[in-house]
């Protein structure tokens, strides 16, 4: 706001003191008043006309940009209205109980949004507890009547399996911290876990597992691991060689502020303009992009988003062609783990 503009709102004002005073004037020429009359009664009217109209300026100036400061600081900006003080001029109080109105409602449709969020979640995860059950059973039945058909069906209720999972966890991946337990877990046992939700498909596949250095504990919640080792794995099995044995190395290593988990496989590797875009929501690159390799882009991108939920980090490091590292740090003295 400077005083330019704000002189502009007041043309309308300065003109209708201009119009009083050349009435005056003519009024005071009509009456025998001495020379000074004539003077002062104008001056006097110019004058604290012109300091009103700058006092108004400045404290309106004052306020508006005060406001705007505390916005610029505020990281949550709909909070302004809880901060701002309320002015003494009628355009202020004004702009304050418009903008506690317009709070308002955001804030009444922000709730009826959420409402229909955890509603929507809600029925999500009922529907994949309810779905797991005629999967369980479709397993039993393989079980009792293996053959060729039967193993090939298993297989792919294993696909379906960890799709479901997957759904579960994204469905939960907003409200992470109402859902973990954090507590001291051993990696060989998370990683056993997650060998043994795997085993159809790494037996399947032919998959070498070296596994190794892994009497570690961390602090973290064990169930979220496993399903973030399940994304890693499952994506080095996916886009392993087909030409060669796949390898699949997973190991430890004790720092002296973490603990590094390693899972490194020798598959196709991604391309190095693609590495910093494998978290993203969505990006599938140029394996995932194969025909023979279908690839929905969520899997890294859940990983991700849990890990920064956790207050754990995830690293990648790949070469094309030749294969891929994931690393998973656990820091030991996280404030996160010591509430």
């Amino acid at each position: 706001m400077n005083l330019k503009d704000f002189i502009k709102g007041k043309l309308l004002t300065i003109g209708l003191i201009l119009f009083s005073l050349a009435t005056i004037e003519i009024f005071l020429m009509s009456y025998s008043f001495g020379s000074f009359i004539k003077i002062y009664i104008p001056l006097s009217i110019i004058f604290f006309g012109t300091i009103g109209i700058l006092v108004e300026y400045f404290i309106k100036r004052n306020y508006y940009i005060n406001i705007k400061n505390t916005l610029e600081e505020l990281d949550e900006k709909y909070l302004i209205t809880e901060i701002i003080k309320k002015p003494s001029f009628i355009e202020g109080k004004i702009l304050k109980q418009t903008l506690e109105e317009i709070d308002k409602s955001m804030t009444e449709n922000v709730n009826k949004y959420k409402y229909l969020q955890e509603d929507y979640k809600e029925y999500i995860e009922l529907w994949i507890h309810e779905i797991k059950m005629p999967i369980a059973t479709s397993k039993m039945i393989i079980e009792n009547n293996k053959n060729t058909v039967t193993k090939s069906i298993n297989e792919e209720l294993d696909k379906v399996e960890n799709y479901i999972e997957q759904a579960l966890f994204y469905a939960r991946s907003n409200t992470v911290e109402k859902d973990y337990y954090i507590k001291k877990s051993n990696l060989k046992e998370i990683v056993n876990e997650s060998i043994k939700k795997n085993k159809n498909v790494l037996i399947g596949e032919k998959v070498l597992v070296n596994i190794h250095n892994l009497d570690l504990d961390v602090n973290t919640d064990s169930k979220w691991i496993v399903f973030i080792l399940n994304q890693i794995i499952q994506n080095s099995i996916k886009y392993g060689k087909t030409e060669s044995e796949i390898n699949l190395e997973i190991y430890g290593k004790q720092g002296k502020e973490n603990v590094i988990l390693y899972i490194k496989d020798n598959g196709l590797g991604i391309k190095k303009g693609e590495i910093t875009r494998v978290f993203e929501k969505g990006f599938t690159g140029t394996n995932g992009r194969l025909s023979n390799k279908k690839s929905t882009g969520i899997g890294l991108y859940l990983c991700k988003k849990l890990c920064d939920k956790l207050g754990i980090a995830i690293e990648l490091n790949s070469i094309y062609n030749k294969g891929t590292e994931v690393r998973i740090v656990f820091p030991q003295n996280s404030l996160l783990f010591e509430l």
